[in-house]
């Protein structure tokens, strides 16, 4: 037996896909993730959003979020120290030249650039919130809580790995075009630096519902 009925996750798929297609902080996080490091960073970056949006998921179905959402001292918290950990990735990718002419993404990017994926999402209070709000409407309450939501956070992360890959991709290959242009690298440095600073200014003015 399928922990949430066929006929309602047929439902849910094009409901998460439409809201994976919305442009938000995940998918503009995979854009600067991919002109300031490129493709594999970028695809790094979207597994940890992705683990992320899976730990969300866990902690709304075990009842954690409804306490994150009731406490506004713990949402605020969160919120705040995702706009600190924002500011300094803007700050870092000031700092660091895109690409290194003789090098590619290296495996150690590729690791960091998932901890900060994952990292930015996990300290993103409103996607706790929002899993809160969308998922209950397409769980059963006469069926086990735990699996319905798990299973439903599984599908909607997949189909943020597609959206999310697809866009971090696209942006690491016009990074990787332009990366032999000190010029034009500088300016991708900066143009991540304002995506990463855009999403810390985001989440500090964003009110809680």
């Amino acid at each position: 037996m399928l922990p949430v009925d066929p006929l309602t996750l047929l439902a849910f798929v094009p409901a998460g896909l439409a809201l994976n297609l919305t442009p938000g902080a995940d998918m503009m996080f995979c854009l600067g993730q991919g002109l300031k490091s490129g493709r594999r960073a970028a695809m790094a970056a979207n597994f940890g959003i992705a683990l992320g949006g899976m730990v969300h998921t866990t902690l709304a179905a075990l009842g954690l979020g409804a306490l994150v959402a009731a406490h506004p001292a713990a949402f605020e918290a969160i919120r705040w120290l995702g706009v600190g950990y924002l500011l300094w990735l803007a700050i870092g990718a000031l700092r660091a030249s895109p690409f290194a002419a003789e090098a590619q993404v290296t495996a150690s990017s590729t690791s960091r650039a998932f901890w900060q994926g994952l990292m930015v999402n996990l300290l993103n209070p409103k996607v706790i919130l929002f899993i809160l709000a969308f998922l209950p409407q397409f769980v059963d309450p006469a069926r086990p809580i735990l699996p319905q939501f798990l299973t439903l956070g599984l599908v909607f992360s997949l189909g943020g790995l597609l959206v999310n890959g697809a866009v971090g991709l696209f942006a690491g290959s016009i990074g990787q075009r332009v990366a032999r242009s000190a010029s034009l690298a500088r300016w991708l440095s900066r143009i991540s630096a304002t995506i990463f600073g855009a999403l810390a200014l985001r989440l500090a003015l964003m009110p809680r519902s």
